[in-house]
């Protein structure tokens, strides 16, 4: 019997599709060992046809992960022969510029296969806390120094694990146990998506994914263009002032529309840095268009279609272009303002649309055990709590506090963090006046206190943001409160770069950067300001930058 493969038809399978991979990504959460993985959802996972065109990707995920792992697949599906696939095989790579940026996110790809034949593909990417190197921190200089790098390769042969691959990567790192258990974690997502996607084939009578993945695609990219075409041609341009590490930097976008799609251009950005905060494009072009489609058809699935008439490029000097053997551990700390940096292009074509400039950057903060520690026999660990500014105010609407844009990841948990690593998180409570004044307000900040618990020594790998260049307002707005990082006892803030060591009795302050207002301060709604007050978002102080309102 033939299949039905009427419009309608096929718009359910295209549901079921988004249904199965979404399933895909939370057991992948539900598996994994690592807390930025099941805590902070710092993954991705996709279903793609037998060519290597990404047709569906889970809600959870951050757009690094999401929108990189679509041209991993594809690399990795020219990579590695159909005729040599077998059932059960697993391929896999962390190479940051085929994979997600870094060393520490493991791609997987695993061929499913219905009658003998390979009819399309699942995919994930999750965060490994630690593949050894110098640690989770910028201080290399270059790719050979920030841990163990491993080619395209197949990871699962059949259903069998590679035992020598697993040994390699559990002694090249600090957390062997957590690395093994997230891998593992990883497989069973290729596995949940492989039965999925086979069960509903089945259910549904198709043999193979390609009058679907078709479907999905042409409708998606035409969606797309019609959105793109709703936004004024042009050419715009937008410069950003980032904190660097060993000195400022520019960030420079162009932004190209025309009916045919969006263009952006990173020329005159700045050149490379000696440190890890270099990024490679594929990072940077994640979120340069995850940026784009925000605001341009954002209820359009996220697909090969939809994501195709997006595109970027940068010359190869750049510091958002970086090439191998470059370090690029923390990747995110430009590659996630790169959103800030092209809405500010689109901004100029659509002023009444785009938010004003957030946090951005995580507040990422990789630690673990000093060195004389696990010589003195104490103890070990490895960790990365994660906590997020506030994001920009919104045309229609107040900017997010300790929210997460554009990674997406949730912040870490005050309890999780002190179960799986010796420290006591003092305090971690929103920061009055570091959201931006404005018509709209921008989103706070947090205040972030902490020390060891066992008075043994520890090591953080700073790398974040905002710092001297806050996140600037809109139409009017103010700029958010800059971050700040100090010692309570210390005399002088600490540099947003680098690796610092706190002693036991050290007490450690992380404010975070707060986002940006938008529109003049003055017309802020009374009655909103009057709660913010009472709610104490907002101080009697920081009341007099609304004017009029107050």
């Amino acid at each position: 019997m033939t299949a039905d493969l009427s419009p309608a038809r096929l718009q359910v399978m295209w549901n079921r599709l988004l249904a199965v991979v979404e399933e895909q990504g939370q057991t992948l959460i539900r598996a994994a060992f690592s807390p930025i993985v099941r805590e902070c959802g710092d993954i991705s996972a996709g279903i793609f046809d037998a060519g290597g065109r990404m047709l569906a990707q889970a809600v959870t995920g951050t757009p690094g992960h999401i929108n990189t792992m679509a041209e991993a697949v594809l690399h990795l599906r020219g990579r590695f022969a159909l005729e040599d696939m077998k059932p059960g095989d697993i391929y896999m790579t962390n190479d940051p510029w085929l994979a997600s940026g870094h060393l520490n996110d493991f791609l997987l790809m695993m061929p499913a296969f219905k009658d003998g034949q390979v009819v399309g593909f699942t995919s994930c990417t999750s965060h490994l806390v630690d593949l050894g190197g110098l640690g989770m921190g910028p201080e290399g200089s270059d790719i050979y120094d920030e841990g163990l790098l491993i080619p395209p390769c197949k990871l699962v042969e059949a259903g069998v694990p590679n035992a020598l691959l697993m040994d390699i990567v559990r002694v090249n790192s600090r957390e062997p146990v957590a690395n093994e258990g997230d891998i593992y974690a990883l497989i069973a997502c290729c596995e949940a998506g492989v039965n999925r996607l086979v069960a509903m084939m089945e259910e549904f009578g198709i043999d193979d994914l390609d009058a679907l993945g078709n479907y999905i695609i042409d409708t998606s990219r035409k969606g797309a263009l019609e959105a793109i075409a709703e936004v004024p041609e042009g050419t715009y341009k937008n410069v950003l002032k980032m904190d660097g590490y060993e000195k400022e930097l520019e960030l420079h976008a162009t932004l190209s529309v025309s009916k045919a799609g969006m263009h952006v251009d990173f020329t005159g950005t700045s050149g490379p840095s000696k440190k890890g905060i270099n990024v490679p494009l594929n990072y940077a072009t994640a979120y340069t268009v995850f940026a784009l489609r925000c605001i341009v058809g954002p209820d359009i699935p996220n697909n090969a279609g939809s994501l195709a008439p997006f595109t970027v490029d940068g010359p190869k000097d750049c510091i958002l272009n970086a090439q191998h053997p470059l370090p690029v551990a923390m990747r995110h700390t430009l590659g996630q303002v790169t959103p800030d940096l092209v809405l500010g292009c689109l901004h100029q074509a659509l002023p009444d649309q785009v938010p004003a400039e957030g946090a951005s950057c995580m507040f990422d903060l990789p630690m673990r055990h000093a060195p004389e520690v696990a010589a003195n026999g104490g103890r070990e660990f490895a960790i990365e709590p994660v906590h997020n500014g506030g994001t920009g105010a919104r045309p229609h609407a107040d900017g997010l506090s300790a929210t997460a844009y554009p990674s997406g990841v949730f912040g870490s948990q005050v309890e999780i963090t002190e179960s799986v690593a010796p420290v006591v998180m003092w305090r971690r409570e929103l920061l009055p006046d570091s959201g931006g004044a404005g018509k709209y307000r921008g989103g706070l900040g947090q205040r972030i206190e902490m020390t060891s618990s066992n008075n043994a020594p520890f090591i953080v790998f700073l790398s974040v943001e905002r710092l001297k260049f806050p996140a600037l307002g809109r139409m009017g707005g103010l700029p958010g409160a800059p971050g700040r990082i100090r010692f309570r006892e210390g005399e002088s803030d600490i540099p947003g770069k680098g690796e610092l060591r706190v002693e036991g009795g050290d007490y450690l302050i992380f404010d975070t950067p707060g986002g940006g207002g938008f529109g003049n301060p003055a017309e802020r709604d009374a009655d909103a300001l009057a709660l913010d007050l009472k709610r104490g978002l907002v101080t009697d102080t920081g009341a007099k930058a609304y004017g009029g309102a107050s």
